[in-house]
Order: C-alpha cells, then sequence, then structure tokens
C-alpha cells in the first residue's frame, strides 16, 4: 500500500501535470438529495453540487477563506459589505456571471430550502443591492462580522435558467431534468440518478482552467465493502471514506493508495431537553416522572461513561482522536481552557443513583449508519458504554434518509450524528447548535434537543456583531465552554478520513471538510 499525509499529496499535486482526455470514476458513500444547491446543507450536496456551482467564496484545503466568485470583500459600514465579485466568469451555457445573479441565488434560498436548511449561510442578510454587474452591497440585519464565512456555501445559480424554479414545487423538476442545472463551476451535469450516478463534462471555459477529466462519473456505493471491492476490481478510480477496517487491510497492496487528512467533523451526542422526550422510559417499559437528561446530573454521568481512547483506537483503528468539545482545537472560537474528557464510570454510577436513577433507565439511541465515517459503529460502542452504567440503549443506525428528517420533526430523545466547522469558525456551529431555537434573531436552526443557555444566547449574539476578532473570538471561546460544561451536546470524537484510489492513475489531497472534489484530484502520471 502507499500511503501518503497530507503534505505528500501536495508535493504529488504540485509535479503532476495536466492530463489528457479522461474518465475520473468516483466511488462516493452518499450521493445528493437533489441537483438544486439550495435544498440541503449535508456534506454529500455540498461535496456532489460544487462540481457544477461555485460558492460566492471559497475554502482551500484547510478552511481558509479564498476568493472565489467574489474576489474581495469588506465591511463599509457596520451595516454593509462589500463584495466584489470576479470578472470574465461563464455559466455552463455561455452566459455572462453577474451581480444578478448572486442577488437571485440569496433570494431563491428561503422558498427552496429542504429539512437540513441552508437559510443559515443567508440569516444575516437583509438586502442585496446591486451597484455594478460586478459589484454588490450586502446589507444585513446588524453588525455582521461573519457573513464571508457564511457564504462559503453560498452556491451561486444562474437567474435566468433557474428563475422558472424558485419554489419548492417547481425546483425539483427544473434541477433534476438539468433545466436549471446551469452553473459556473469545473463541470458541466449531463444526468443524475437519486442513490445511483452523477454523470458530469468537462467545462472547458471554467475560469480557474480546465479540469484535468474529460468526463466524472460519480457513484453513489453506500455499503463500505462495496465501495472497496468496487475500486480493487476497477469499477471506480477513487473511493471515499475507506473504512478503519479496511484501511489496515489495505497494508501492503501496491495497487492502491491511501489518502488520510484530519477532519473537520466532530461526533456528538445530543439530549433532548424538553419536559416530556418520547424515547426514554424506565427499565421495563414504564413511564418516568421526568425527563432524565434535563438533570445535570444525568448528562454529566452519561459524558462520564464515554471511553473516547477506545472509541478511537479500537472503533475507529486509530484514525481520529478524542473530542473535547465541539470543533476541533485551534478552530476560531474553541478554547483552550477546556481539559481533556474524562473516564469514569464509578462516579457516572454513582451520579445515576444521586439523580434518582439507582438502576439506570431504557432509551432508543439514534444515529447514521452511511454519512460519515464509523457513524454506526461509534453508536454501538456508546449503547454499550452506557449499558455499563444502567442505561439499557436500544440503538438504531439507519440511513441518513431517515434520520434527519426525523431529526428535524424533533422524533428523538437521544440521537448522534457528526457536525462540521465548515466555515472555520464558530459561529457556524454554536450558532446553528447551542443558541435556543429563534428565527427573530436567526439562530439555533440546527438545535433539535430545545437547548436553551441565556448567557451563551447574548455571548454568540455579541460575537456576531463584533468586527473586532480578538473580542469576537473571546466572545466564542467563553460560549463554548458553557455550552461544554451544560453537556446537553457532548462531544466523542474527531473523525479522521481516509481516501483510496489507483496508485497509478490518482492523486488526492485531503481536505478538512472531506469533500472529493474532481477537479483537486490530480492524475497520478
Amino acid at each position: 500500500m502507499k500511503h501518503f499525509t497530507l503534505v505528500a499529496a501536495l508535493v504529488g499535486v504540485l509535479a503532476s501535470g495536466a492530463a489528457g482526455a479522461q474518465t475520473l470514476t468516483v466511488g462516493v458513500r452518499g450521493g445528493p438529495d437533489s441537483m438544486d444547491p439550495h435544498y440541503s446543507s449535508l456534506g454529500p450536496n455540498s461535496d456532489a453540487l460544487k462540481h457544477i456551482f461555485d460558492p460566492l467564496v471559497w475554502t482551500g484545503d484547510d478552511l481558509q477563506l479564498e476568493p472565489g466568485l467574489a474576489v474581495s470583500w469588506e465591511p463599509v459600514d457596520e451595516d454593509t459589505w462589500e463584495f466584489k465579485l470576479r470578472e470574465g466568469v461563464k455559466f455552463h451555457d455561455g452566459s455572462d456571471f453577474t451581480a444578478e445573479d448572486v442577488k437571485f441565488s440569496i433570494e431563491r434560498i428561503p422558498t427552496v430550502t429542504g429539512p437540513m436548511t441552508t437559510q443559515i449561510y443567508v440569516r444575516r442578510v437583509a438586502e442585496v443591492e446591486i451597484v455594478d454587474d460586478h459589484t454588490v452591497l450586502i446589507h444585513t440585519d446588524g453588525p455582521a462580522a461573519t457573513l464571508p464565512y457564511d457564504f462559503v456555501r453560498l452556491f451561486i445559480v444562474s437567474a435566468d435558467a433557474a428563475k422558472d424554479y424558485s419554489t419548492a414545487e417547481t425546483a425539483a423538476e427544473g434541477f433534476s431534468s438539468g433545466k436549471a442545472t446551469i452553473g459556473t463551476g469545473p463541470f458541466k451535469f449531463v444526468s443524475w440518478e437519486p442513490k445511483g450516478d452523477l454523470v458530469l463534462d468537462r467545462f472547458d471555459d471554467y475560469w480557474r482552467g480546465a479540469a484535468p477529466w474529460e468526463k466524472v462519473v460519480r457513484k453513489e456505493i453506500s455499503d463500505d465493502s462495496s465501495r472497496l471491492a468496487a475500486l480493487k476490481a476497477g469499477d471506480v478510480d477513487v473511493i471515499n471514506y475507506v473504512s478503519s477496517a479496511d484501511y489496515l487491510s489495505l497494508e501492503g497492496d501496491p495497487d492502491i493508495a491511501t489518502f488520510i487528512g484530519d477532519s473537520v467533523y466532530v461526533m456528538n451526542l445530543q439530549l433532548d431537553q424538553r419536559d416530556d422526550t418520547p424515547l426514554v422510559r424506565a427499565k421495563g417499559g414504564g413511564k418516568l416522572d421526568a425527563n432524565p437528561f434535563k438533570d445535570p446530573k444525568v448528562r454529566e454521568a452519561m459524558d462520564l461513561a464515554i471511553d473516547r481512547e477506545t472509541m478511537v483506537e479500537i472503533v475507529l483503528e486509530g484514525l481520529g482522536t478524542p473530542a473535547n468539545q465541539l470543533m476541533p482545537a485551534g478552530f476560531f472560537g474553541s478554547s483552550d481552557a477546556i481539559e481533556a474528557k474524562p473516564y469514569d464510570p464509578e462516579k457516572a454510577k454513582a451520579l445515576l443513583a444521586d439523580a434518582g436513577y439507582p438502576d439506570g433507565f431504557e432509551v432508543d439511541l439514534y444515529c447514521t449508519n452511511d454519512r460519515l465515517p464509523g457513524d454506526g459503529a461509534i453508536c454501538e460502542g456508546l449503547g454499550q458504554m452506557f449499558a455499563q452504567i444502567g442505561i439499557d440503549t436500544n440503538v438504531n443506525a439507519v440511513s441518513k434518509t431517515v434520520y434527519f428528517p426525523a431529526q428535524s420533526r424533533l422524533e428523538y430523545s437521544a440521537f448522534m450524528n457528526g457536525w462540521g466547522t465548515l466555515t472555520g469558525e464558530a459561529s457556524y456551529t454554536l450558532g446553528g447548535l447551542a443558541h435556543t431555537n429563534n428565527p427573530d434573531v436567526k439562530m439555533g436552526a440546527f438545535n433539535r434537543i430545545a437547548y436553551s443557555n441565556p448567557e451563551v444566547d447574548k455571548l454568540l449574539q455579541e460575537g456576531s456583531r463584533e468586527l473586532d476578532a480578538d473580542k469576537r473570538r473571546a466572545a466564542y471561546e467563553k460560549a463554548m465552554e458553557l455550552v461544554v460544561a451544560d453537556r446537553a451536546y457532548i462531544p466523542i470524537v474527531v473523525l479522521q478520513t481516509v481516501w483510496a484510489g489507483n496508485s497509478d492513475k490518482v492523486v488526492v489531497t485531503p481536505r478538512a471538510d472531506e469533500e472529493t472534489l474532481a477537479y483537486f484530484i490530480k492524475p497520478a502520471n
């Protein structure tokens, strides 16, 4: 097996030249739910649709901000940002990219967003003012220090192509058919089959330069073993989300290269804070007098029951690190004051007894089994660890197509999923998860557990308005410390991600957001 670190992969990218007309076939664990880039904020949607549509602001491999369709941005007053747009950019139909397309895309999002809303990316926008074809003023609902970070997943569609498909009822037909699937990205839409293949052709007039692949086929193969088998059989050239067990099995295989990168995704346990929660009961099935997850002692007990070192070393075969907060260390707003999480099952049992549950209770725990590396296995591990302290846990690892709609309908009491700080700073994570769900301030859209801490809310609102970076960071760090201490969200592990590919054909540059972008997969020779 050829093994590449991130640095080695980058060297390979720099050394490789442009390829001739080739087809790249990619096996992916999860595909998009729609061809509409404004439908869902889930990673597989962005991963696929970034081939067709460009975001306004780009992020590099380590999620640093870079020019994209916008070449520069700056605040002109406390409620307004000016964005200068890239000139000479063409849509796939040959039309020019202009400020009209930016305004249309921003205003379209609230009309078509799905169960995992993309409104989080435009929540601070009050009005879009066109200055000229390549300048827009974004007026916000107050000081919006993080606006450029929000725009890293603001995909720009063609106003002309999509104008008749700007409602939830019409959008699916327009984008699935290809009529509205006109972007400025490196590849043009050819066809898409849900749960099947997304077929793309190279866009020769792409503003970054033509891609090294004439055609790209992205095959959705949700089963990890089947995806690896397809790679070994030559049916695909590269795969994402190689499982930890499969990664170890590749040792010594000269035909397959692996590429490992640190991920931005943290697996979090989320505990419902409603007075009446549906899927918790006394042992034997009886009704409890109260929701045990509202008791801080119960939440602390569950935190102490998690052996994070075992999760990393045994469940993930070393491909991860123990998590102590909702973001990886070093990200803007992560706190150095938060200590590593201890493992103490005996203290956990004592806390349960003090809380009035000496014999524990029963709970249904839900998670995905087809979204992120090890998601189902980590969930099973949690169930076993909770059982050791007396909490009988019925683990339900289900498809993301079942999990996320049910989560949005607030059907779960305890659930686990990965959350990535995709903008590289804390307002995305804390503003989405930890703020009280409050449409008036446009925060808490992903808070599905009724968590509410007024001090956290105050800090997050102050941080979102603070243009001074040091003051903003301090507000987010304090908010992170409070959220972690409350333990309604319990971080478990930070993931690492493994790609594998035909060693004679491809070199992959790992991205922290785990995206598998064909434009940046380079030929090996």
